[in-house]
């Protein structure tokens, strides 16, 4: 049975692309304040998709600093990947969109000032 468990291609390569991430156990604990952020991160994503997907939203759209690119990511990934932070002190690797819809994804930005809208529109009743 062994025979079925797949081989890591990467194994003893000098090249592994995974070798900057480091063996799981070596991340840091956040600190305080970087795990209240992830926390109110969290929080604010349930209240973006809670509004949001019923409306055909998929995620949001973030700038990655470190490629420059723009990155989707789908709600569950957002949470997962929050949630690992707080618990694990980093987020878990993941594999990109394929050929996503900008359409079906907003900016976190875009995603504030509609809640901020809704909330504003409450408040007026």
């Amino acid at each position: 049975m062994l025979d079925d468990v797949p081989r890591d291609p990467f194994a003893d390569d000098p090249d592994d692309p995974a070798a900057t991430l480091g063996e799981p156990g070596d991340a840091e604990p956040l600190t305080s304040a970087e795990r209240d952020e992830a926390m109110t991160d969290l929080a604010d994503v349930e209240v973006f998709r809670s509004l949001l997907e019923p409306h055909g939203v998929l995620g949001l759209v973030l700038d990655c600093p470190e490629c420059g690119e723009q990155h989707y990511f789908g709600w569950e990934l957002l949470r997962g990947n929050l949630r690992q932070m707080i618990e694990k002190g980093r987020p878990q690797v993941h594999e990109p969109a394929y050929q996503p819809d900008p359409s079906d994804y907003v900016t976190w930005e875009y995603a504030r000032g509609y809640v901020d809208g809704v909330i504003d529109t409450e408040e007026r009743r």
